[in-house]
């Protein structure tokens, strides 16, 4: 999918966050990358093999304290 030079990370590779973004759309939360991974503004992922990433956001606030 990636015509990059040097190519992008894989969709399987630990980096895959660090490709190009060929659709952004902000107002919905999501951006597809030219390895196929749509990520999602909580840091979630959908892998083009259809398994998913759950977030992993830090904990903040109350949320950490508890």
């Amino acid at each position: 999918m990636c015509a990059h030079n040097p190519p992008c990370p894989t969709a399987q590779d630990p980096g895959r966050e660090a490709t190009h973004s060929l659709v952004y759309r902000p107002e919905q939360g999501w951006s597809l990358l030219c390895n196929g991974v749509l990520l999602f503004e909580d840091t979630g992922e959908l892998l083009p093999d259809g398994s998913i990433v759950a977030p992993r956001r830090p904990l903040t606030g109350a949320r950490a304290a508890a």
